[in-house]
């Protein structure tokens, strides 16, 4: 698992490292770009939902009081 406070430094080494794994496994630059592309899509599914979901429950604590 991955820490929570990754620094920038170690988050340039994991994506190197990442990168350089997918290219020694075969994978071409179009190929890693789609698979960034589909992490991006869902890193901003993932903050627009966890938004909403605080945003629903501040609504019901407002409407509870």
């Amino acid at each position: 698992m991955v820490p929570a406070s990754l620094d920038t430094r170690g988050t340039q080494i994991l994506a190197k490292s990442l990168f350089k794994e997918l290219r020694g496994s075969g994978y071409s630059p179009n190929q890693i770009l789609s698979l960034s592309t589909e992490l991006i899509d869902l890193v901003t599914q993932d903050i627009k939902d966890r938004s909403t979901q605080s945003t629903d429950e501040a609504a019901k604590g407002s409407a509870a009081a």
